[in-house]
């Protein structure tokens, strides 16, 4: 041990010594070095073939290898949107999996003219069937591929609550959910109001259509005299109906004359997807929890606050696919990940969590190399 510390220690001595000389090489020196090492990997590349080698047999003698593999074939049930048929296809193919899909009456021959051109534009690339579309509005399309298990690997619906559940209740095949997004944000009394009020009014305003757009908004009652007023008059000014717990309520009229309409059980639990909110007033980050628990959907929820311990308790209790600490919920996408395009949000807890992007549209195999070892 003592001899690997020295050893160590000397090179970076010597690095920090060379980092003193490079600083001020010209550039010349430097291009000199980068072109001269380009050469060497070029001229020396069966020296470095060889010791590869050595590298992959170690890698057999230590255990089996870990490989991503595609889940093979994939049915994207779908609604009215004609995008999904592209993006969906595009998906499959880049990770390897067929495709299956089914879309909606509404955009029908927008579907089958999307994925007759896709198919045209690969048939020298792709074989035969790699792309497919169910090419009809009969409901009962959708139940014949829900039972073709010995054909179908996986299916993913898109779209509304019912027909998720329909899919959910029908299929002999494994399903990954994109439910409803009914996300929350809670605005804690350590909270900067006005950092509060922007990450608020983002997540409700710039795309109400959206599973990551805030449906509820609770308020700790320590702030809720400072911050709804402003808040909602400034949902209001942008078409945001509000409606409200029966505190809420009185808070708004009280102070600054602002109607808004009752909350009832139904709205706790709905997904407006439109430029609706409710707001409930909670006496603490125990009620918002339970709150959340007992009404979301394990999609994407946020606390807004200064206190740090507060917000780690929230992260850690709250069961979502996506939690945000002093952010908007509009950030969950895959292409805000870092992930590129996504096939939508999962949230369901085997597989895959969040955005559904080319990982999560693999499974995975072991390797093991042998020289005819048997168990004993």
């Amino acid at each position: 041990m003592k001899r690997l510390s020295t050893e160590i220690i000397y090179i970076a001595e010597q690095a920090k010594r060379a980092s003193e000389a490079l600083a001020n090489l010209p550039r010349e020196i430097k291009n000199g070095a980068l072109s001269a090492m380009a050469k060497a990997l070029r001229k020396r590349k069966e020296e470095i073939i060889r010791a590869n080698k050595k590298d992959l047999e170690l890698a057999r003698r230590k255990g089996p290898a870990f490989i991503h593999v595609p889940i093979g074939v994939v049915a994207i049930i779908y609604e009215s949107r004609p995008d999904v048929t592209s993006d969906c296809a595009a998906l499959c193919v880049k990770s390897g999996n067929a495709v299956i899909l089914k879309g909606g009456k509404e955009s029908l021959n927008s579907n089958i003219a999307i994925a007759n051109i896709l198919t045209e534009a690969t048939k020298e690339y792709l074989p035969e069937g790699a792309i497919a579309l169910i090419p009809t509005r009969e409901r009962e399309a959708v139940d014949i591929l829900l039972g073709l298990d010995d054909y179908i690997d996986l299916v993913i619906p898109r779209g509304g609550e019912s027909l998720i559940k329909k899919v959910v209740e029908k299929s002999r095949i494994p399903v990954i959910k994109h439910y409803k997004g009914v996300c929350h944000i809670y605005v804690d009394e350590d909270a900067d109001l006005n950092m509060a009020q922007e990450i608020c009014y983002n997540a409700k305003v710039q795309k109400p259509a959206t599973c990551n757009a805030m449906e509820t908004l609770l308020v700790h009652s320590g702030v809720a005299v400072r911050f709804l007023p402003l808040m909602v008059k400034r949902f209001q000014e942008a078409g945001v109906e509000v409606r409200g717990c029966e505190k809420t309520r009185q808070i708004l009229d009280s102070i600054s004359k602002l109607r808004i309409k009752p909350a009832n059980e139904d709205d706790w639990q709905r997904e407006y997807l439109d430029l609706i909110i409710s707001i409930k007033i909670v006496q603490s980050l125990e009620e918002a929890i339970e709150h959340i628990r007992r009404y979301g959907t394990k999609h994407s929820d946020a606390i807004i606050s200064e206190n740090r311990q507060r917000a780690e308790e929230f992260l850690k209790r709250i069961d979502s696919a996506c939690l945000y600490w002093n952010a908007s919920t509009r950030f969950t996408d895959g292409e805000q990940f870092g992930m590129g395009a996504e096939m939508g949000i999962s949230t369901d807890k085997i597989h895959c969590r969040g955005p559904m992007a080319l990982k999560e549209l693999t499974s995975y195999k072991y390797l093991i190399y042998g020289k005819g070892q048997v168990r004993k």
